[in-house]
């Protein structure tokens, strides 16, 4: 489980969150939706010890990101952010054989190159293998760096926006992908999306946040419905049910 208690996080005189506490069940996908500047991927970020967390805990089981060694901390939880650049020459290979630096410590041997081999393959990146980032495209960069993020095998993977430059079938697949690789490897995933609709078909539980405080958590099938979405989206939409999963018709 990761326990986030009374978090509380300010850039300068701006208030970004407000002694958030929020409980997320181990295992399954969890997504965390909401407006602009709601606060989630600040959330992530403090999550993953990208920036100093000030006030309040943050836990993953028993492991205090406080206080947990950042080699052990790297072996726990994986984080996909939107500011993801890198300029080097680097080829997919390489990029997802550093996802595996947690393990190696840089002297990689034949079980992270079968984890390499794998990544490669369950995110259709093989024809791209020995390509360097700076030659792909901003969906197969995307794809690439999402590889990177489960190289690092952690029970804790948390995505900002994974769906960012993927086009339909793209998006879809990854989201297929995501599903099956957290059932398969009980891993705990959390992950940032502003496609409702993904959130409604993909995740077990969805949490909203508003004004960097904790709106309401739940099933899709609790939380889609027309009061929620207006109430904190300010977005007047149709919920429909389609094959069992709620659809929100906001295009129109």
């Amino acid at each position: 489980m990761i326990s986030i208690e009374n978090v509380s996080h300010h850039i300068g005189s701006q208030r970004i969150l407000n002694r958030l506490s929020l409980d997320i069940p181990a295992g399954g996908i969890t997504a965390l939706v909401g407006p602009n500047g709601a606060g989630k991927s600040t959330l992530l970020s403090l999550m993953a010890r990208l920036q100093p967390l000030s006030d309040g805990h943050i836990r993953y089981g028993s492991q205090d990101t406080r206080s947990t060694a950042s080699s052990e901390l790297a072996r726990t939880v994986a984080i996909l952010t939107q500011e993801n650049n890198i300029h080097s020459r680097i080829t997919v290979r390489d990029l997802l054989m550093f996802g595996r630096y947690p393990h190696h410590q840089g002297r990689p041997q034949a079980e992270d190159s079968r984890v390499v081999a794998q990544a490669l393959q369950d995110f259709q990146l093989q024809a791209f293998a020995e390509r360097y980032l700076t030659e792909l495209s901003g969906g197969q960069r995307q794809r690439a760096l999402i590889a990177m993020v489960f190289c690092q095998q952690t029970p804790y993977v948390l995505l900002d926006e994974p769906l960012n430059n993927l086009d339909m079938f793209h998006a879809r697949e990854l989201m297929r992908q995501l599903r099956r690789l957290t059932d398969q490897n009980g891993l705990t995933t959390v992950m940032v999306v502003h496609d409702i609709n993904m959130a409604a078909a993909w995740a077990d539980r969805i949490v909203i946040l508003q004004d960097g405080e904790l709106a309401c958590q739940g099933s899709p099938n609790d939380l889609i419905n027309p009061d929620i979405l207006q109430r904190h989206f300010g977005l007047d939409a149709d919920v429909l049910d389609y094959q069992g999963k709620k659809l929100v018709v906001h295009h129109v």
